[in-house]
């Protein structure tokens, strides 16, 4: 399968990036030369990783018939000092809400994520350091 993506540039740092799912706007920040007026590049990554895992765990939970009532995946990454600057560590934290939580089915839907089905997660591995935790509340 390929995927393809069009970046239009929109003047300054600013692009309107369009794909299959629809468009989204790409700026840089102030202190880049940006107006700060959509998602940065690297960014972006942090949210593609987010979404990838979120999806897979919502769908694995679903499947095992576990309920909660809120889930949440934050990410925590930091850059390196030098040039090119890459994400060299990233803390995942998957904050689960619910009554009567099914803790084994949960942590198997996220390690499944994380182990097999994210495909983010794994291109992430290929850079960083990357680490999970579980959080319920």
């Amino acid at each position: 399968m390929t995927h393809k993506i069009t970046s239009d540039w929109k003047g300054d740092m600013a692009y309107e990036v369009e794909t299959t799912g629809g468009k989204l706007q790409l700026d840089a920040t102030p202190d880049e030369n940006g107006e700060a007026k959509g998602l940065t590049p690297k960014y972006l990554m942090l949210v593609s990783l987010a979404g990838c895992t979120s999806m897979d765990v919502t769908s694995l939970l679903e499947k095992m018939r576990t309920q909660v009532t809120d889930f949440k995946v934050e990410v925590e990454a930091e850059l390196t000092e030098e040039h090119p600057k890459y994400y060299n560590k990233v803390k995942m934290l998957y904050k689960f809400k619910g009554d009567d939580l099914q803790k084994d089915k949960i942590e198997k839907a996220v390690k499944l994520s994380v182990d097999r089905y994210c495909g983010v997660y794994e291109m992430f591995r290929q850079f960083a350091e990357v680490s999970y935790e579980i959080v319920y509340s």
